[in-house]
């Protein structure tokens, strides 16, 4: 609609206008159960904002998303909503030097999962009710100024269905049948939240001793959905939230603000979680239906970790504008990391830092899209995609290397500045430079601009030349950039050298340095024994793709097994995927490596993403001729693992799951058949619930189970979670109507959910379906631009990047690609966004796919 893309421009003109009292929003959600009246079904909001113009007389506006507005006041005089009300925005003209606007609303429940989502449970019908905002939904709800830098203390105010229990930032009461919550500190709107339903909760409380010699004290609650209650271990997540209010507390030196400390686990979520203050949403997968591994247990608490570093980087000081967005992300997504190696059981996630999280970060700085970490945000729709790789996790690695930089003490005395002086403020890249500067006595400026203010990723090598003795006569790294992003930096790096001992690769000398410009000489390291593997960017310090001389990658390619030391096993195995992704390292090679020594990967999270590597590099970048042998090979390997691992493993139940995605012929189909009928066991492994799906998927993807047997399974498993698991799994039968109802379904209708939608594409895109798919790849440009056009942003984005005919790997998609591109000029940037990424990927998996067909011939 007109107007719903708030630009930077708008923003930063009606910050200047405009200053924030306070809000008052009283919302009814009975009409949440019982029959709808009509579509969409509605709830009525009615809020109050009270605020000061500093030019009287000046005209602005409040943003506004709803399917109606009964009434709208400005300083006690009535306005027309049919004449002041857009669909998107309320004009206010004439305004006074304080203002007080009141608007009364009918807001739509929401089915995406933005705005107030309303979710039925079809395991007893009950109804549940919580929202998500970010960057720009909270106007779904209430009428707002929705802008992170117009901070304001909000009073919201809940009627729910007298069974319900609502919450919302503030502590609440039930009183006459509304539920009050406590005014909030000055917050953004999109931080605002408001939970409810008939959830399942368990309290908890935290407290702690400040300097003062008070003492402060934190109400903890968890909640899920009833269903979910026999599995909620919620006594585990209280752990980790103990752990981490300790440890930010003793680093942050600024008590947490914001009252009490709920966390809320919510279905059909499409985000990880949200650091709304006082009321966390998290998707409710973190609660585990059946057993997970400990990498499982890990990715939770970070998360946990993460939105509760928002606390301080967020939520207590915000970013003036989503430019700045990294302000946050950054550094929640470094402290997430930081404080579960320092507060709790998980002190190995420095590891998966380096395996999972970088790999997210490389792929999205070599795409066409690739940006600064301070990036130029338009608009709220370029926002919207700029929760990527980029902000998170490439900021969290460049704060990595900023406090090997600086030194870990001075980079949090700078936090403990930066929070003090900013308090319920808002702020730019100048206020965090300026007190990082003032505690580690450098020049940042410098360091900002090549790290925080250029995009790409530059690539380390080294070079080792040996004198007639065989020691090192020079050692020197060569730093490169892609043309596209020629800026070399400075890196903070660990060099290590490596050698076999006693069947072990362990590392015998270690440099810590920096390297800066196109060569740089490591003159430590002259008259070193000669090294059978030099690891440039050891223990993980820089952002960086690592590469290796001749000498160096045979050895991994004989001994990547033998080497010891985790982190190192990560770095090389990460790297090495790098190598197979940029079509330096034939797939076939990356598989072999996997297939010969993942089996050794004592690192469960690293062993996870390694089989999700050889996955992709079958899917993706095997040459086509081999994909069939590609395919036998990895599941025979991931069976003998199966067979061979530890009974009642982890392990073994890591390469159940990846049996069961690689699984190819009758044999592999037959005894997924027979463990789910219970007639084949592997000794130790359970078939529970979560797994028994996991084995029906390609069951149906391959024909080999039907409707009647997904239909029975659902039969067993009648819950939320299986039904999603029954739609993708329909969704991935092999025939052409089932593919024809699936892109209606998802295409031509908006009666799905978010989830079911996002269920629906994943069954859709089997690899092993590429010939049945094919129809679809021109129909897919036929229809982007609509859907872009008529459905929330995230539906759009989800059926946009879903969608793409990646599976149709030739140059006639490129072509296609291209010829909507030429064709679209005037699309929305952020919709080119998604398809140039596809393309590029695309692009990127026939390089690979080459490169292993040259492998074969030479």
């Amino acid at each position: 609609m007109p107007g719903e893309n708030l630009s930077r421009d708008e923003a930063r003109e009606r910050a200047a206008l405009l200053s924030v009292d306070g809000y008052d929003v009283a919302l009814d959600v009975r009409s949440a159960v019982g029959e709808s009246r009509g579509e969409p079904r509605t709830f009525r909001s009615v809020t109050t904002i009270r605020f000061r113009c500093n030019e009287p007389g000046a005209s602005s506006f409040a943003d506004l998303i709803a399917p109606s507005v009964t009434a709208v006041t400005l300083n006690g005089k009535d306005l027309d909503p049919g004449e002041v009300f857009d669909g998107t925005r309320i004009a206010l003209e004439d305004l006074a030097a304080e203002n007080e606007l009141v608007v009364d609303a009918q807001c739509a429940y929401s089915r995406t999962g933005e705005g107030l989502h309303r979710f039925v449970d079809p395991e007893d019908g009950e109804v549940y009710l919580y929202t998500q905002y970010e960057p720009a939904d909270s106007r779904r709800v209430f009428a707002n100024f929705e802008q992170p830098d117009l901070k304001a203390p909000f009073r919201f105010e809940v009627r729910a269905p007298e069974e319900w229990t609502a919450w919302s930032n503030g502590a609440g009461e039930l009183a006459d049948g509304v539920w009050r919550f406590a005014e909030t500190k000055p917050i953004s709107t999109y931080i605002t939240c408001v939970v409810a339903g008939p959830y399942h909760y368990v309290t908890d409380s935290y407290s702690r001793a400040l300097p003062d010699g008070s003492t402060l004290e934190i109400p903890l609650g968890a909640m899920c959905r009833k269903g979910l209650a026999p599995h909620f271990d919620a006594d585990d997540v209280f752990l980790v939230t103990k752990q981490g209010l300790d440890f930010f507390h003793e680093h942050f030196d600024y008590p947490y603000p914001f009252g009490k400390y709920d966390q809320a686990f919510v279905p059909e979520y499409n985000l990880g979680a949200m650091e709304n203050p006082g009321l966390v949403t998290f998707r409710e997968e973190y609660i585990f239906r059946g057993r997970v591994t400990q990498a499982s247990y890990e990715a939770r608490a970070n998360v946990i970790l993460h939105e509760m570093a928002h606390m301080w980087f967020g939520d207590l000081v915000t970013m003036v504008w989503w430019d700045d967005l990294w302000l946050k992300e950054s550094f929640a997504d470094f402290m997430g990391t930081f404080a579960n190696v320092g507060a709790t059981r998980f002190d190995g996630a420095w590891i998966t830092f380096a395996n999972r999280r970088k790999a997210w970060a490389y792929r999205a700085d070599q795409l066409p899209s690739t940006h600064p970490i301070t990036a130029d945000i338009r608009d709220l729709q370029d926002a919207k995609l700029n929760f990527d790789g980029i902000t998170y996790a490439k900021g969290a690695s460049v704060l990595k290397q900023l406090v090997a930089y600086v030194g870990q003490d001075a980079f949090l005395e700078g936090a403990r500045r930066y929070f003090k002086r900013n308090a319920y403020g808002n702020t730019r890249l100048g206020d965090l430079l300026s007190v990082l500067q003032e505690t580690s006595g450098r020049d940042m400026s410098a360091w900002a601009h090549q790290w925080l203010q250029t995009a790409g990723v530059n690539s380390l090598t080294p070079q080792v030349l040996l004198d007639g003795e065989g020691r090192v006569a020079e050692l020197a790294v060569l730093q490169e950039a892609a043309e596209s992003h020629p800026e070399l930096r400075p890196h903070r790096v660990v060099i290590g050298l490596y050698r076999l001992e006693g069947g072990d690769l362990v590392r015998y000398a270690r440099v810590e340095t920096d390297v800066d410009g196109p060569r740089t000489v490591i003159g430590e390291l002259a008259g070193a024994e000669a090294p059978e593997l030099v690891l440039v960017n050891d223990d993980d310090l820089t952002y960086c793709k690592i590469r290796f001389d001749d000498t160096s990658l045979a050895t991994l390619r004989d001994h990547l097994g033998a080497l010891t030391d985790p982190l190192a096993r990560a770095l090389c195995w990460s790297a090495l995927w790098n190598l197979t992704r940029d079509a330096l390292l034939p797939a076939r090679d990356f598989v072999d490596l996997v297939l010969r020594f993942a089996s050794r990967e004592s690192d469960i999270g690293v062993l996870q993403m390694l089989q999700a590597w050889a996955g992709s590099a079958l899917t993706h970048y095997v040459a086509p001729q081999w994909r069939d042998a590609a395919g036998r090979l990895l599941a025979e390997g991931a069976l003998r693992e199966l067979r061979q691992a530890e009974p009642g493993s982890e392990h073994q139940l890591a390469w159940a799951r990846f049996f069961a995605s690689a699984a190819t012929g009758e044999d592999d189909f037959g005894l997924l058949r027979e463990l789910l009928a219970g007639t084949a066991a592997i000794d130790g492994l359970d078939v529970d619930q979560e797994l028994r799906w996991a084995f029906l998927e390609p069951l149906a993807a391959h024909g080999a189970a039907d409707e009647t047997d997904l239909a029975a399974e659902l039969a067993r498993d009648d819950t939320a979670s299986g039904k999603r698991h029954q739609v993708r799994c329909l969704a991935a039968r092999p025939s052409a109507a089932v593919k024809a109802q699936a892109w209606a379904q998802v295409v031509e209708s908006q009666a799905l959910s978010n989830a079911l939608v996002e269920a629906t594409i994943a069954g859709f895109a089997q690899p092993t379906q590429r010939e049945l798919l094919a129809p679809y790849a021109e129909k897919y440009f036929e229809v982007i631009a609509r859907i872009w056009a008529d459905r929330s942003i995230q539906i759009g984005m989800d059926v946009v990047r879903g969608l793409y005919p990646s599976l149709q790997d030739g140059p006639r998609t490129l072509e296609a690609t291209d010829a909507w591109l030429s064709a679209h000029a005037d699309a929305p940037p952020a919709l080119r966004r998604l398809v140039l990424e596809a393309r590029d990927d695309l692009a990127r998996a026939l390089r690979g796919q080459e490169c292993d067909a040259q492998a074969a011939t030479g």
